[in-house]
Parts: C-alpha cells; structure tokens; sequence
C-alpha cells in the first residue's frame, strides 16, 4: 500500500489472425491494439499510518497523509493524465490507485459517504471535456476500505480511503471496429495481513489488503484479445509471486492472444530492483511465454517508471528501477512502445 507517483507505459500491439504470420496474410487485416497501463498515484505515503502504534499517532499520521493527498492536487494532475490519453489515443487504459476519498465530519459511527476526491470520475470528466469518450468496463476494489481520523481546526473528521483499479474502454467507436465483451474482475486469493495496535491489532484481526485483478475480451476488426491489467503486492515477495501464478493459472489461462499490462512491482530484468521489486514476477512471466513490448526494438533506453517523491516536488526525475509495462503472448507482434509522464 505505499506507493510513489508513477510513470506510464502505452504500446502499439498488431493483432494477427490465428496461423497466420503476416497481417498481409490474414483473413481480416491485421488492427492495432493500443493500450496504457497508469498509477494515478494515491496522493501521499501511506506508511506513517500504517506503522502508528497507539490512536494518537494514528490521528497525526492520517492528519499528515491527506494534507498530502491535497497538496499533490489530483483534480491539477489529472488534466496532465487526460492530455496523454487524449495524444495517446488507447483503445484501453488500466488504472492503479483510481481511488475514492470520502469524510465524515465529526468523526464517529458509521462509515464516511461525503465524496472529497472520485479520482476516476474527475479523470473521465476531463476526457470527455477534450472530446475523449471512455467508461470503466471493470473495477476492482483493492486493499483495504480504510477509515480513520484526521485532526482539523473543528475538531476530528474520519478520511476514508477506497482503493480501485479499473479498466477504461474507449466508446466512440463503432462495434464493428472496437467492442470489449467478458469483463471480468477479482481480488486475489493472495494478499498480506496487516497487524497494528492503532488498528484494535490484536485482539481484533488483521486487516486485510488486498489486491486484484481485472480482464476483458477486446476486438479490433474482427480480432479478439484478452486483456488483462494488475497491480501486483510490494510488501511481500511470497504473495507477490503467488498472485502473479494466480493470473497466468486464471484470466491469463486462455486460448487468445494475451496482453497483461499494469504496475507489476517486479524490477524488469532485476534493474534497479528495490525491496519489493526484487522478485522473479517478471521473469516468471516471461517463462510463461509473455514478450516485453518495451525490449522488441533494438537499442532501448532502460524506461524507468518508478519513482518520484511522495510530495512530487523532487527538483530531478528519481526514476531507477521499470516496474510497469506491456507483456504480450501469441499472435501479437508489438509495433511501439513508449513511457508517459516521465518528462518533469
């Protein structure tokens, strides 16, 4: 659940008829595919929260976390999100930390409802105000619903924290050259415990944060492709590891063509690998038959997507380490690839 503000990846992916090796040969030509895969980055640091050891360090941390998450402006970010998308042009998007915050004022029973920041709303009003047209054809909430206070000037006010990742489809296009069919989403069975004293831990149980998963069947002219994006565990190596063998044996365990695309936390090549991103994900992927869309052509920079500060303010790019990207397998041939939202 600690994250940084991420870099993009977006990949240009010809989509070829089954048997046949050429798109010159197919039985309908060959379509590109494009897709993106973006963490819109959560707002702040969550590991002062997490690590709190009594109610009242759990009132300072909150208290400190969404000052951050307003001082990193998400509605400001999110007109620089929706100017990539809209020069990208992707069929599909797939969306990390598109989170809802919401408050209860005063804090107390019940759960907060008052909508502070929709990230994924406030993302699609600024597309379709640049003529952009998308929908969320599968969530997934993720990690944890997480509420607790934070101190004002008029006292305590609960912060709830609601985490989703989402897959956007474009829907301006006719069905004919563009249709998205059997969405699907899930949480993985894999996922780490979280035991703190401010949280009543023990003896009430752990918190649970959980991770997922969401898939679709995408067409483009007659060609159809399972798509698949994640946002894989940081704080575990085991369960990191185990959800990726959770996808390739469910969405991932298909007769069609596959592109798997998102925050993956695993270090590509073992680059810069940091604890957390220091996992064979990557390379199990890649011994399942999955090709990096970032290494097809020759002479790649290292395309690093990890990570800047969490208050964004770092006056250099702090990028070391690719741990988003483009994986594809079976009759897939990537044309391009590229990063978004590197250039500070």
């Amino acid at each position: 659940m600690v994250r940084r503000w991420f870099t993009g990846a977006l990949a240009a992916l010809l989509l070829l008829a089954p048997g046949n090796l050429t798109a010159a040969s197919a039985a309908q030509p060959a379509a590109p595919l494009r897709v993106m895969t973006r963490n819109l980055y959560l707002g702040a640091d969550l590991a002062p929260v997490l690590a709190a050891s009594n109610p009242q360090a759990l009132v300072a941390a909150v208290t400190a976390v969404y000052a951050n998450v307003q001082a990193t402006n998400f509605p400001e970010r999110a007109e620089a999100l929706a100017d990539e998308i809209a020069d990208s042009d992707p069929h599909l998007v797939g969306l990390q930390e598109a989170v809802l915050w919401r408050s209860q004022t005063p804090a107390g029973p019940g759960s907060a409802t008052h909508v502070e920041y929709d990230f994924l709303q406030i993302l699609l009003d600024k597309l379709a105000a640049r003529g952009r047209h998308y929908a969320a054809v599968a969530t997934v909430t993720v990690g944890s619903d997480f509420e607790a206070p934070r101190s004002t000037p008029t006292g305590l006010q609960d912060i709830r924290l609601t985490d989703r990742d989402v897959l956007l489809a474009r829907t301006d296009l006719p069905t004919s050259v563009f249709s998205v069919t059997n969405a699907q989403a899930a949480q993985f069975q894999n996922f780490v415990p979280v035991c703190r004293p401010a949280f009543g831990c023990p003896p009430n149980p752990p918190i649970q944060v959980k991770r997922g998963w969401v898939a679709a069947d995408a067409t483009v002219r007659g060609h159809t492709t399972r798509v698949v994006t994640a946002h894989l565990e940081p704080a575990s190596r085991t369960v990191q590891e185990a959800q990726a063998d959770e996808l390739l044996a469910g969405p991932l365990n298909t007769g069609l063509p596959a592109v798997l695309f998102g925050d993956l936390n695993s270090a590509a090549a073992g680059v810069g690998a940091q604890p957390g991103t220091d996992t064979q994900t990557y390379n199990r992927l890649l011994a399942a038959g999955f090709s990096d869309a970032w290494t097809a052509g020759p002479g790649r920079d290292p395309g690093f997507t990890c990570c800047q500060a969490p208050n964004l303010r770092n006056p250099a790019s702090s990028l070391t380490q690719r741990i988003d990207y483009v994986l594809h397998r079976g009759s897939i041939t990537a044309l391009t690839s590229n990063r978004v939202g590197h250039q500070q």
